[in-house]
């Protein structure tokens, strides 16, 4: 055992080597080279230090810390750490086993699962622990079945799913067994229909783990079926197949939701230059029209923060193994070649570091050496970048997905006085906004709810500073023209809309003229099927500038806003089951022109907004089976008038708004990470803005800000947001 190996992670990084009693190469390769972690890189491959050993079929695994975690291989017992900022090899201690094709997940609380695996020996059905904290391992719970192969999957409640694989006696498995880091044990769960190995499971948006393809053995057939697995019943069920049998393929979690399956062996020889999509809410497969540049299988393939998907190394079948990389673009659908490798690699690892860049590991050139060598490939892409103008500046307008993917933008005003009655679209495939029909009335200061016949109500507004509107009319995309429909009862602005599972649009409060006194309680419901409105029970707090978020129950909880006599903390439960209102938790905060929205799993967060005589920053979450508030990190700008959208990671981004007199509007974004309660910087957008308009794309899981009011008036910018992976 190296010598520094049982030294805390904590301290190896921060004492001197030489306070360590460790030589430099303890913790260097062979190949030590200066620091590669700037982001000013060009696209391509940069070499940094090697491993201290050769490895093939090793597991690479991202830290919290940042610091990846390298373990196992052919004949490696022992692991290593890779400090990106110092691009240098850290010693990580040794496994009580040698192991290869094993599996190694991250655990909710930092530590490392490593799970089954082979030698030249026969597989393994134990399992072990790497623990940052005290860079050791241990032994737990093992497996009732030896098991190299598989796939393993890290679930929402915490929990690791490994499934299929193959038991060294020439047999594949079927079985899937789940472990509990709360108790070290693992429990049988349901089997899959038939046995998988070379397959790939894929943890979804909605929960469920997709698995795709492999073979009924290490010498069986191919497989083009596809099965998803429900953590709630433990039970598996056939899905759509996909359009080739495969194994040894890539399948990758797109930022839009679809997985991505690329490439693979389609017989015992013969490797593909095919892609499919799989859709998860209309569970289909769809051919992607481009073939790759060349056939590969036992590719890796890593998600990039742009959205887009590198797959590099590999076997074409023959010898040597690939020195290629290629990149997907899931906007354009569109494989284009990338600077290649500086080795030829197979059995290597790829990982997304926290800087944005991949990092390379290992692998053999020709399946008799292994090599201890590793690269970075850098991807200079912002977060934020623009995309082309606006056909009219607006601000106060509203911006719908469509189900096409087109982004309809509406309505709004240029001047502050004048409402504009243009509405255009935006289509990410091209980048370019369209004209499309006009309103029929001019309006800014709108709701737009799109129906569930894919249409778009826009109610209410305003057509100039004192005129406010009770019209209503609804846009038809098929057509692109738009008609008018019964209009609201009373004359809204800065109200709220709501689509109800029933289908039905709830709009409440606002005020009817420019006197405070005009703020509303009532409610009113939208019937799509008649063009209707008819009143519902009255809020208890008549409001204007307040939220109303969705609830899985099927309830609406309104929050905060302006009254009459002042801003509001209190919050109340609409039941569209009886019509009525009741008054739940308040808020810890009076606020106004705040941000509401949905968590995965339910709760509501609350940031930002105007109380207490100037811009807030502090955030709350809304815990729906308790009725109750519970403060959470208070962001790093005070925000009022921004937007927010929830990514696909489940986290949320916040941007813009106004910080008050002092500060002026911001540029600045941030994200809210529900796990740890947090906030961590999003980057600056390319302009200050408030009154913007916010959209999540249909394709690529980005974010279109459209629009708004900018520090010289209003804007006719619109700027993309690529979420970290």
């Amino acid at each position: 055992m190296n010598r520094c190996s049982g030294l805390g992670l904590l301290a190896v990084l921060s004492m001197a080597l030489v306070q360590a009693g460790c030589s430099h190469e303890d913790f260097v390769g062979p190949a030590d080279v200066a620091d590669v972690s700037r982001l000013e890189l060009e696209q391509g491959w940069t070499g940094t230090a090697s491993m201290a050993l050769q490895r093939m079929e090793h597991t690479a695994t991202l830290l919290r810390s940042g610091l990846v975690l390298v373990a196992g291989g052919q004949s490696a017992t022992n692991a290593e750490l890779y400090d990106a900022s110092g691009s240098r090899w850290i010693a990580a201690g040794t496994m009580g086993a040698t192991r290869r094709r094993h599996s190694a997940t991250l655990l909710g609380d930092g530590r490392v699962l490593v799970v089954g695996g082979d030698s030249a020996a026969a597989p393994t059905g134990t399992a072990e622990i790497y623990d940052a904290s005290t860079n050791g391992w241990s032994s737990t719970g093992s497996l009732d079945t030896l098991r190299s192969g598989h796939t393993a999957t890290l679930l929402g409640n915490g929990r690791v799913l490994v499934v299929g694989g193959e038991n060294g006696a020439g047999a594949g498995l079927a079985t899937a067994a789940l472990y509990d880091p709360a108790t070290g044990t693992w429990t049988g769960t349901g089997s899959l229909r038939r046995a998988r190995v070379g397959h790939t499971a894929t943890l979804l948006t909605n929960g469920l783990v997709l698995v795709v393809g492999g073979r009924n053995g290490p010498r069986g057939s191919f497989l083009r079926d596809a099965e998803v697995y429900d953590v709630a019943t433990g039970v598996w069920t056939t899905v759509a197949s996909m359009l080739t049998a495969r194994s040894g393929h890539s399948a990758t979690l797109l930022l839009s939701g679809r997985v991505l399956v690329a490439a693979g062996f389609v017989d015992d020889i013969t490797t593909s230059r095919n892609a499919e999509l799989y859709d998860v809410s209309a569970n289909t497969w769809t051919p992607v029209s481009q073939l790759l540049p060349e056939p590969r299988a036992q590719h890796t393939a890593t998600l990039l923060h742009s959205g887009e998907v590198l797959l590099a190394g590999g076997t074409d079948g023959g010898d040597p193994y690939l020195q290629s990389a290629v990149l997907y673009d899931p906007t354009l659908s569109r494989w284009t070649s990338a600077a290649p490798m500086s080795a030829s690699r197979l059995g290597h690892t790829a990982t997304l570091l926290p800087q944005g860049d991949v990092l390379v590991a290992g692998g053999s050139p020709d399946g008799v050496q292994r090599s201890a060598t590793a690269e970075r490939f850098a991807v200079p892409t912002p977060p934020w970048r623009s995309t082309t103008a606006l056909v009219s500046a607006r601000y106060n307008h509203s911006a719908t997905l469509l189900d096409s993917g087109l982004v309809l933008a509406v309505g709004g005003t240029a001047t502050g006085s004048a409402a504009l009655g243009t509405a255009e679209l935006y289509s990410e495939h091209l980048a370019t906004w369209t004209p499309t029909g006009s309103l029929v009335t001019p309006r800014f200061l709108h709701t737009a709810t799109k129906l569930s016949q894919g249409r778009v109500l826009v109610s209410g507004g305003q057509s100039t500073s004192s005129l406010y509107l009770a019209s209503a009319e609804v846009y038809d995309p098929a057509s692109g023209t738009w008609a008018s429909t019964n209009g609201l009862a009373t004359p809204r602005s800065r109200h709220t809309a709501t689509l109800l599972d029933s289908g039905q649009v709830l709009v409440t409060g606002g005020r009817q003229t420019t006197s405070f006194s005009s703020t509303l309680a009532t409610a009113e419901l939208y019937d799509p099927a008649s063009g209707t409105w008819r009143a519902t029970g009255t809020m208890n707090v008549r409001r204007v500038n307040h939220t109303a978020t969705p609830l899985l129950s099927g309830r609406i909880l309104v929050a905060g806003g302006t009254t009459p006599s002042g801003d509001t903390a209190t919050a109340e439960l609409y039941d569209l089951n009886t019509g009525q209102w009741t008054l739940t938790g308040p808020m810890a905060a009076t606020r106004y022109g705040h941000i509401a929205v949905s968590l995965p799993g339910g709760k509501v967060l609350v940031a930002g907004g105007w109380g207490q005589g100037g811009a807030l920053a502090t955030a709350e979450i809304y815990d729906p089976a308790m009725g109750t508030w519970t403060t959470v990190a208070p962001m790093t700008n005070s925000r009022y008038g921004a937007v927010a959208s929830v990514l696909g990671t489940g986290r949320v981004l916040v941007l813009g708004g106004d910080a008050g007199a002092s500060v002026g509007l911001l540029a600045s974004s941030e994200v809210f990470d529900p796990a740890t309660g947090q906030w961590t910087s999003g980057g600056a957008m390319t302009h200050a803005l408030t009154n913007t308009a916010v959209t999540r794309l249909a394709d690529t899981g980005r974010l279109l800000i459209v629009g708004g009011l900018g520090s010289n008036g209003s804007t006719s910018a619109v700027d993309l947001y690529t979420p970290a992976p």
